[in-house]
């Protein structure tokens, strides 16, 4: 389970701990990447009957903005690609929050408890 972030009125994380918690983030976002690079392969391997390698590399051409490699030749294989890429592009927006929130967090403590101390 990743840690709670720190409350207003307590100070900033060490650095140490940042770079930690940076990682934890940065691990789930690579987690989520790749659970969603084997559902790709799955939904092509079951849908389209590709060999593995070609599910891998249509689903991470996919995952990377790039586009269909193999001519889909069932409409499920079409059906899964159509949502499959919409599925990508809205794991794409989450990894990368997920991957910036304790920046994010970080930055505004920051700046909250700056603010804090200059109307003491």
């Amino acid at each position: 389970m990743l840690e709670k972030f720190e409350k207003r009125h307590e100070s900033l994380l060490p650095r140490s701990r940042f770079f930690l918690r940076l990682l934890k983030f940065a691990l789930l976002s690579i987690g989520l990447i790749a659970l969603s690079l084997v559902i790709g392969m799955l939904g092509y391997q079951l849908s389209e009957g590709m060999s593995w390698v070609d599910a891998f590399l249509n689903a991470a051409m996919l995952m990377g903005g790039m586009g269909q490699v193999t001519v889909l030749h069932t409409d499920a294989g079409k059906v899964f690609a159509g949502v499959y890429a919409l599925y990508c592009g809205f794991i794409l927006i989450v990894s990368v929050a997920v991957f910036l929130a304790p920046i994010y967090h970080r930055f505004l403590h920051h700046f909250h408890l700056e603010g804090e101390g200059a109307r003491k």
